[in-house]
């Protein structure tokens, strides 16, 4: 063990910073993507016209049974055959965006599904159309019923992304590689690697854990529900306080 920790680190701590950099943005790029993808393949899922749904079904069985790995190849190596090249990061960014969205969309097809039937006739009952409905009734409880499943894929894809050293990505384990060949200490990269990983990853699904807490113990997390909570709880007490006070008053003139 004590010839392990022999890797200048300090020549090779800006290359890892961007490497690190270059994992974050993959990361949040598409994820986001993603997310937008999968909900609007769930909402396709179900929809009332069959054509809408077969395609959505297509799409989804098919990215959900081909590997990360041959997708990520397809976008970068088999599109430019056929013409048309995508950059590493577009190429990268794509080929995660259209596997993650394909999951995404089963939970979230199944978390607008759970949605009692029973809201969508309240909601029409306020008066609200179908957008309103589906903004304000269906999609903040969608919401708390998907968020485990979501949270567990977002800190799936972050390490997903190492599969783009295939590819040449410049992210974290595409470093780990050019390290490795510099220097010839592979156990000591890769575990330095693999501890990168982790620190990004556990404090990333700790705060997941927290915030899905958060929304099922009902606390509010937009700075709008924040403030709508806030003045219903003044309305609330000063309601109580003026009860409190004409019982008072009642009171005293009785005597």
């Amino acid at each position: 063990m004590s010839g392990l920790f022999q890797v200048p680190w300090s020549d090779y701590q800006s290359d890892l910073v961007d490497a690190l950099w270059r994992t974050i943005s993959y990361t949040v790029v598409s994820f986001v993507g993603a997310v937008l993808l999968g909900l609007a393949v769930a909402l396709l899922r179900l929809s009332k016209v069959w054509a809408a749904r077969a395609v959505a079904a297509v799409y989804t069985e098919v990215f959900k049974n081909i590997p990360l790995l041959a997708i990520i190849f397809l976008a970068y190596f088999g599109l430019a055959s056929a013409g048309l090249k995508l950059d590493v990061f577009t190429a990268g960014c794509v080929s995660l965006v259209v596997f993650y969205a394909a999951y995404l969309s089963e939970i979230f097809r199944s978390a607008i599904s759970g949605v009692h039937a029973g809201q969508t006739e309240a909601g029409e009952a306020l008066g609200l159309g179908r957008a309103g409905i589906f903004g304000q009734v269906i999609l903040p409880q969608a919401v708390r019923q998907a968020l485990p499943g979501t949270n567990t894929f977002l800190v799936d894809l972050l390490k997903s992304t190492s599969l783009l050293v295939t590819i040449s990505a410049a992210e974290l384990m595409s470093e780990g590689r050019l390290i490795t060949s510099s220097t010839f200490r592979a156990l000591e990269v890769y575990l330095v690697i693999s501890a990168i990983y982790f620190a990004l990853c556990y404090p990333l699904s700790q705060l997941l854990l927290l915030l899905e807490r958060k929304v099922r113990a009902g606390v509010p997390l937009s700075p709008w529900r924040r403030r709508r909570m806030r003045a219903a709880r003044a309305l609330l007490a000063a309601d109580i306080s003026a009860g409190t006070d004409r019982k008072a008053d009642r009171k005293e003139a009785a005597v």
